[in-house]
């Protein structure tokens, strides 16, 4: 082998291993393959001497596991890295934090603010404030309902007209027969009710007077073509001696009626009243259950509009001057 050829392999496996113990390997291969064991020092030298030999020292592995094969005897001289520190009081002091402090504010166990409110977004004054706000828009919705379905029922139009009504005869507080043909050529006011009503006949006939008296200081001429009519459809208790004490309690313009029961009943079918006796007390007394409206008639007989239990006395008022002055245009 020569020297050249030397050089260039330990140029390529020098940096692999100690200088030498590959300086050596390797000389001793090219010349135990050659049959050249002499001059085996002298090769040497001059290797070192024409490339310096500086020893690098290894690099450290730092190994978690000592390698498969070795024993614990042989790595119990290595350091014993120190064991991985856990933090196991914070953590058992942060579960207790964890159960303890739920809807405190507090939800960390850091024992003070840090940005949370001790108190809950919602508290009995806005509940309060809440529940007024609630009564008052419901108040109010029922308010704005009932005004605009008087308005819609202001606003109908009806053409022809209704089958309510008709011929009819019964007696005075004097005793004298009275028709239907006794009041053409007046508008009248027809209510039907009874003598010993408690409250709503008595409320619907002060209506009706209310009504009576502001047409005589608003509009007195339609004041005298209007006669308000009280039919009894109570005839078994109404008599006349009872009628002329119940008239005293109303308007004076009112013309009060009755009669026997089969023409009381004839009367109240052909406009439609619901009559009803309700239960009978072991002292006679009962009460009648009924219709609450008053129809409107025109100088003709015929039905020009009826007023419910609803309607306050101005309302009426205002359907009434508008029937009578209303002008029709072919």
């Amino acid at each position: 082998i020569s020297l050249s050829t030397f050089n260039h392999f330990y140029r390529i496996s020098a940096p692999t291993s100690s200088p030498h113990t590959t300086m050596n390997s390797m000389i001793r291969i090219a010349t135990g393959r050659r049959g050249l064991v002499r001059n085996v020092g002298v090769i040497t030298r001059q290797c070192e001497s024409s490339h310096p030999i500086q020893a690098t020292p290894a690099p450290r592995l730092l190994l978690k596991h000592p390698p498969i094969g070795t024993s614990a005897r042989a790595n119990s001289s290595a350091p014993t890295p120190p064991p991985p520190t856990t933090n196991t009081g914070a953590a058992s002091m942060s579960l207790k934090n964890a159960k303890t402090t739920a809807g405190t504010g507090d939800p960390e166990g850091l024992g003070g603010n840090a940005g949370f409110s001790t108190k809950g977004p919602v508290t009995w004054p806005a509940l309060g404030l809440v529940a007024i706000a609630a009564a008052s828009a419901v108040a109010y919705y029922k308010i704005e309902r009932e005004r605009r379905l008087e308005n819609a029922m202001g606003k109908i139009v009806s053409t022809g007209k209704p089958a309510i009504g008709g011929p009819w005869s019964l007696v005075d507080l004097d005793g004298n027969l009275v028709t239907n043909k006794s009041f053409e050529g007046k508008w009248t006011l027809l209510y039907f009710g009874f003598a010993r009503c408690p409250d709503i006949c008595p409320s619907e006939m002060v209506k009706v007077g209310k009504v009576m008296d502001t047409l005589k200081k608003e509009h007195p001429e339609l004041h005298k073509n209007i006669q308000p009519i009280f039919v009894s459809i109570d005839p078994a208790r109404d008599s006349l001696k009872a009628l002329r004490d119940y008239a005293t309690d109303f308007h004076p313009d009112y013309v009060f009626l009755t009669g026997a029961p089969q023409q009381v009943q004839a009367m109240a079918k052909k406009y439609r009243v619901y009559m009803s006796k309700a239960d009978e007390t072991d002292d006679g007394d009962y009460l009648v259950d009924h219709s609450i409206v008053i129809y409107f008639h025109d100088e003709t007989g015929d039905i020009a509009d009826c007023f419910t239990q609803s309607m306050r006395p101005s309302d009426v008022v205002e359907k009434v001057v508008e029937r009578m002055t209303f002008v029709p245009t072919y």
